[in-house]
Order: C-alpha cells, then sequence, then structure tokens
C-alpha cells in the first residue's frame, strides 16, 4: 500500500517565486506550495494565514494591485489567474481540481482527479467566505456575496450572491 507523503512545509523565500513584483507584502504564517509556479504582480497583498497552493504542472497569477484577504485557501491544480485590482475577502476559497464520476463500489478517494482552471478578471470583488468551484470566470468588475457559492461564471459587473450563487443585478458601470 502506498503511503502518504507531505507536500512540504509551505515555507518559503520570496526568491523561489516565479515572480514577484516590487512592493509586494505577505503577512505572518502565508504558506506558499510550488512557489515556483506562482507569479505575483506589482503591488500584491496577501492576508495573514493565507495559504497559496500552486502545482506543479499549472499556475497561480495575481495581478498588480491585488488584495488577498487572510485565511484564504488558493488551490491552483487546474491554474487560477486574478487580473489587477483584484479583491479577495477573508476566508475565500478558490478551487481548481474534484473528483470525477466513480461507480458504486468505488471510494471517492479513489476516484480520478479533473481540473479546470479559475479566471477572475480585473476589477472584481469576491467577497468574505465566498468559494469558487473550478472552471468558473468571474468577469470584469463583478461582485460575489460573502458566503456565495460559484458554480456558473459571473458576467462583468454583474453582483451575484447566495448559494448556488445567482445573479441580483448589474452594477452603473455596466459596459454598454
Amino acid at each position: 500500500m502506498k503511503r502518504h507523503r507531505s507536500h512540504g512545509s509551505g515555507k518559503f523565500d520570496r526568491s523561489a517565486l516565479g515572480s514577484c513584483g516590487p512592493d509586494c507584502v505577505f503577512e505572518a504564517e502565508v504558506l506558499v506550495f510550488h512557489p515556483e509556479n506562482v507569479h505575483l504582480g506589482d503591488n500584491v497583498y496577501i492576508g495573514h494565514r493565507t495559504i497559496l497552493k500552486g502545482y506543479h504542472q499549472r499556475t497561480l497569477r495575481i495581478g498588480d494591485g491585488s488584495w488577498i484577504g487572510q485565511q484564504c485557501f488558493l488551490h491552483a491544480a487546474g491554474g487560477i489567474s486574478l487580473g489587477r485590482s483584484v479583491g479577495v475577502g477573508p476566508c475565500v476559497k478558490i478551487l481548481t481540481s474534484w473528483h470525477g464520476e466513480v461507480g458504486r463500489s468505488t471510494p471517492i478517494l479513489r476516484s480520478p482527479i479533473e481540473f479546470a482552471p479559475v479566471l477572475v478578471e480585473d476589477d472584481a470583488d469576491i467577497g468574505i467566505g465566498a468559494i469558487l468551484m473550478p472552471g468558473v470566470t468571474v468577469g470584469r468588475g463583478a461582485q460575489v456575496g460573502a458566503g456565495a457559492v460559484v458554480t456558473k461564471d459571473v458576467p462583468p459587473y454583474a453582483v451575484v450572491a447566495g448559494n448556488p450563487a445567482r445573479l441580483l443585478r448589474y452594477r452603473p458601470e455596466q459596459a454598454s
């Protein structure tokens, strides 16, 4: 039987990151896995106890001027790209993998893992405790409400909330 193995401590040296622009802030107890595949733009803030889980095959990219709140979990197995000036509230989870279909006698833990990227476009805001599921795109300037579970794409300048997230309205800045 195969034994479990560790993915490491998550402690990192800034120079090990794939790229890191100037004026980036890492608060206490931030953990980074596969730092070589984590790319940060200029002036990015990463809050206390956040986990940036890079992946050995895909990348996690965070654009200039973005803010990631404390205790977030960004799992980039399928790839994550956050645009410029994206706000991510505390305790947000961004997931890019899931266990696929299994037969009745197959435990879920032994089912194949599938991957899909998550894209959050420029100027979007993700509310506290929201969860973005694999394969979704959050459009430019969109707002995701606190605690929302986003299972489908969010149009630009939309406001969504709930579980599953539903469209509430469009922001006044909506492009014409």
